[in-house]
């Protein structure tokens, strides 16, 4: 029998939980060692004791499912015939966690077999955090139902709801707003692009974080922190390969629309990727429709001359 959307929710949150656990108790290993490639990504030590466990907390806790993961090199059916597709990242940010400056994410996301990222119907969140960190938050929702928010004390065990909202702002003024920049390849273009879009928008004080996790990205976005996050990097490099964003990194993108935000593709329409590991992704998020409506066709405009530069 299939799990319900909520029961999905639940069985995401517990495998987040599940996940961060596992992070925890490897901090003894050197977490920087790079110990493979795949199709989607560079591996270090700390992916692979994370990804090394997950075909075995789908065996005991959710049998009859699809996973889809950056750690597996195709698409694995645990148990009986698949009514889920589970898209995984296990470590959303390996590279800020690794050298303890900043903490991952475990993102999951759930749709019927055969669906595509639109078709996802439950998702979550869960934070890895650094070492220094007395707390965890995790983020949850079944689409059209709401957000969930919450966080673990990891020293009491105790979880407390939080009242999370998108900033209501509608312009970028005095705020940390722009586009993802992370590795050299299209820095350049990127970076040509933001100047020329803050131009446009009139902004002058903008603050830039280069917030190397997709989950964390939107963690900001739905916590009120940042208004605006472009992630354009397949538009401006040849071959993005593992140095793009990939369904996994956004398939908890709806949680930020059920928290009251936007996201889109680069042109304001619905984003849209298959559940695999290798697709490159380019994706916007607002904090709010105003900002949406303000910025998009702008940056729509600028995306279309990119050709030209």
């Amino acid at each position: 029998m299939r799990p319900s959307a909520e029961e999905a929710r639940r069985l995401l949150c517990q495998l987040g939980e599940h996940v961060r656990a596992l992070v925890a108790g490897s901090r003894h290993l050197e977490m920087s060692t790079v110990t493979g490639e795949t199709v989607a990504d560079t591996i270090y030590a700390i992916d692979r004791v994370a990804d090394d466990a997950l075909l075995g907390w789908f065996e005991q806790h959710w049998p009859a499912v699809r996973v889809v993961s950056e750690g597996l090199d195709e698409p694995v059916v645990v148990g009986a015939t698949p009514a889920w597709t589970v898209i995984v990242d296990t470590i959303d940010g390996t590279r800020g966690l690794m050298y303890d400056k900043r903490p991952a994410w475990c993102l999951a996301a759930a749709a019927p077999v055969g669906g595509s990222l639109t078709d996802i119907v439950a998702a979550a969140m869960t934070e890895l955090p650094t070492v220094k960190q007395g707390a965890s938050d995790q983020l949850s929702g079944v689409r059209g139902a709401g957000l969930v928010a919450q966080r673990h004390d990891l020293r009491s065990g105790e979880w407390e709801r939080l009242a999370v909202r998108p900033s209501s702002a509608t312009d970028l003024e005095h705020s940390f707003s722009g586009l993802a920049k992370f590795f050299v390849p299209g820095k350049p273009a990127l970076a040509s692009l933001e100047a020329e879009l803050f131009s446009r928008l009139g902004c002058r004080h903008v603050f830039d974080d280069q917030y190397l996790s997709t989950g964390g990205q939107l963690h900001e976005l739905i916590t009120g922190r940042d208004r605006f996050v472009a992630d354009l990097r397949p538009l401006v490099m040849d071959d993005a390969g593992g140095l793009a964003c990939h369904p996994y990194d956004v398939c908890t993108s709806m949680l930020l629309t059920e928290a009251g935000g936007v996201v889109s593709d680069p042109w304001g329409r619905t984003l849209e990727a298959p559940l695999d590991n290798t697709s490159p992704v380019a994706w916007v998020g607002y904090a709010n429709e105003a900002l949406a409506s303000r910025i998009g066709p702008v940056l729509a405009e600028l995306v279309d001359g990119l050709h030209d530069r």
